[in-house]
């Protein structure tokens, strides 16, 4: 029997790359769910047009688009086995879904992160404050929990039974370390799974910015302190 599987896309003013991004999603996916997170262009029109479902959340943040997409699933009468989480700027490769997933069917294992290794990212896809970023995190994570994780990509796959267990509550840019260290608290299984990357459709609304990467950092780093000294 074949997992029902749903995808939840944030996007804001993505109008250019979100058909790009939902045109290339395996078709073992039940249902691609786009958060409109308050756009000023076309993303909606766009997005339905590409057959996904699309929601409106006016309140701007990552996080408040991600639980947008979750409560529109809880209240689905069927539910979903696996939930991912997708930008909508086409800087992932879609189609590489189905190898975020196979570890979850296959091995049962309970949360994948499509890891942004150098090797296979493209020139400019990253910037250094990202990168060194994603080091300072992985590192922190690794020195106070034993992790071995080595991103914080928002490519990413998760049980939804088990992500409901992790009541998520942050709503901005600290949502993927939240994830990240509530699955390490309660010792879910994890792996990273190398994926592709490329340079965004349109400017990063974090990494863009002088104030977009400064609130990220600081957001990212609050997280990883208040699990270290919390029992």
């Amino acid at each position: 029997m074949n997992p029902n599987i749903k995808v939840i896309i944030p996007a804001f003013n993505e109008e250019a790359s979100i058909g790009l991004v939902i045109a290339a999603i395996p078709e073992i996916v039940s249902e691609v769910i786009v958060v409109n997170n308050n756009s000023s262009d076309n993303t909606v029109e766009v997005a339905k047009k590409a057959g996904a479902t699309v929601l409106s959340e006016i309140q701007k943040g990552y996080g408040y688009a991600c639980l947008k997409g979750m409560n529109y699933v809880s209240k689905l009468e069927t539910k979903p086995d696996i939930i991912v989480f997708l930008d909508g700027d086409y800087s992932d490769y879609p189609e590489e879904l189905t190898k975020i997933v196979q570890p979850i069917i296959e091995d049962n294992i309970d949360f994948v992160i499509g890891a942004r290794v150098s090797e296979l990212r493209e020139s400019g896809s990253m910037t250094k404050p990202q990168i060194f970023g994603n080091w300072l995190a992985t590192s922190l994570m690794k020195l106070f929990f034993g992790a071995k994780f080595t991103d914080l990509g928002p490519f990413r796959a998760i049980k939804y039974n088990k992500l409901l267990a992790l009541n998520m509550e942050d709503k901005t840019y600290g949502w993927t370390v939240e994830m990240q260290l509530k699955v390490l608290k309660k010792k879910y299984s994890y792996i990273e799974i190398p994926v592709n990357y490329r340079n965004r459709i349109g400017v990063s609304k974090v990494s863009g910015t002088v104030k977009g990467a400064i609130f990220a950092g600081v957001k990212i780093l609050l997280w990883i302190f208040k699990y270290s000294f919390k029992k």
